[in-house]
């Protein structure tokens, strides 16, 4: 919980892939409170026991929503699924907008892997940045289980990881009334 809020006010593309891992943690656990307690809550070293009430009162609310949005086998919670739409919204107005060109040259050049990515996704197919977010979590995922990346997967990745920090920075931008100066 501490993580995660610090995440959301530092780099809000770090707080969406923490948050996706949390989502996995969870039902890696089985959605089972007593399960994290032991796994997750009691791993964390110098705890006091506040803290431990407060992570495991955060890790409860958060299975508590995953069941009553039906998330508890696959997908993302709703709060997370709103944080990603509200970088869409931005991702469009930066790229409608002629003062980003340096925003929207990144987009262009990573636009291919993108197409790429999205073909190889099946049916259903995620949107630009929710596929950015997808490869991001696949690599860390790959990194965490010590799997092989290839020299193509790296390049791909690279490439969206630099897209996507700008849009992160934009987001933290437009939060703080930055990025669109209020016009006199």
């Amino acid at each position: 919980m501490i993580i995660a809020s610090q995440k959301r006010k530092e780099n809000i593309a770090e707080y969406i892939l923490y948050m996706w891992q949390v989502e996995d943690m969870i039902r890696a656990n089985g959605l089972d409170i007593e399960r994290i307690t032991t796994n997750i809550i009691d791993r964390y070293p110098g705890l006091d026991e506040a803290r431990r009430r407060e992570m495991r009162e955060w890790y409860e609310s958060l299975i508590d929503m995953m069941r009553r949005e039906d998330v508890a086998e696959k997908g993302h919670l709703q709060m997370n699924r709103n944080v990603l739409a509200n970088l869409v919204a931005l991702h469009q107005a930066l790229l409608a907008d002629p003062r980003f060109p340096e925003y929207t040259a990144l987009f262009y050049k990573t636009l291919p892997y993108i197409v790429e990515l999205r073909s190889k996704s099946g049916d259903a197919p995620a949107g630009e940045i929710e596929t950015c977010f997808n490869a991001l979590y696949g690599m860390l995922m790959l990194r965490l289980t010590h799997k092989e990346v290839t020299k193509e997967t790296s390049e791909a990745v690279a490439a969206i990881s630099a897209f996507i920090a700008a849009l992160a920075r934009n987001f933290h931008l437009d939060e703080a009334d930055k990025l669109f100066p209020p016009k006199d």
